[in-house]
This record gives structure tokens, C-alpha cells and sequence, in this order.
């Protein structure tokens, strides 16, 4: 498993698996989770620390980078491959990821901001249209 290479994103993957679950829930007072994803290219398993909000049994996350213009590496590998694996607090599940629609993006937005406020900042700051995932997971896993 090859962590994230951006420093808080590794110290915050490492206290968070680490403590099975138990630390670093939390980024900038935000719930988080972690994301394990097959990289597009190496297929080598990857992880980072994504902030989430609950839908109805599922994970939404945004793949905001910042409000950089290109997408963070995670979200073009779970392009590639959907099946992912998620740690939410102590349980680990596999859920299948899935980028929403405009209209379920427009939905989704306003919660996702007021989870995470600079959400609206990244989107004003790049042209790009920041897509939002949601992670459902699999039954059966």
C-alpha cells in the first residue's frame, strides 16, 4: 500500500489507520475517510484522506484539489477502476465509486460546502468542473 506522498495526507492516513480507526477522524473539523484506490497506471494500491458527507448508506467526496485545474490522481484512477475500499471510523468495507451527474452534483453541492466551506472557494478558483463521487458500498464484501 503506498500512502499518499503529500505530509499531512500521510501523517493523517498513518495516525488513522494505525489507531484502526479510532484517531484522526477529522480534518479541519470535517469527518474524513480512507480511501484505498488501484492506481490507473501501476495498478499498486494507494491511499489517501478524503472528507466525506453521508448519502443514504453511501459516501459522497469531492475531488477538489485544491481547486487546482486537473483532478487529484485519485480521482482518474477510480475513473479506471471503480472498486474501491474505504475505512469510515473502525469498519473497512469495499464500496463502488461513481461520479454524479450535473443535476445530482447541484443537489449534493450545498451540503458539501457546508461540511467543508472552502469546497465553494476551490470551485470559484478554477474553471474546471470539480466532480463530486459517491461511494456505495457493495454488498456481500
Amino acid at each position: 500500500m503506498r500512502i499518499s506522498p503529500v505530509g499531512w495526507v500521510a501523517r493523517q492516513a498513518r495516525l488513522y489507520e494505525e489507531s484502526e480507526g479510532a484517531k484522526g477522524t477529522t480534518v479541519n473539523g470535517a469527518p474524513c475517510l480512507l480511501l484505498d484506490y488501484r492506481g490507473r497506471r501501476s495498478g499498486q494500491w494507494r491511499r489517501t484522506v478524503l472528507i466525506y458527507h453521508p448519502d443514504d448508506g453511501a459516501y459522497l467526496v469531492v475531488a477538489s484539489n485544491g481547486g487546482a485545474d486537473s483532478h487529484p490522481l485519485w480521482y482518474l484512477s477510480i475513473q479506471q477502476h471503480p472498486d474501491v475500499k474505504v475505512r469510515v471510523g473502525t469498519d473497512r468495507f469495499a464500496v463502488r465509486a461513481r461520479t454524479l451527474s450535473r443535476e445530482e452534483k447541484s443537489d449534493a453541492w450545498p451540503n458539501l460546502v457546508e461540511v467543508f466551506a472552502p469546497y465553494a472557494a476551490y470551485q470559484r478558483k478554477t474553471s474546471r468542473d470539480i466532480p463530486v463521487v459517491r461511494l456505495h458500498p457493495q454488498t456481500g464484501e
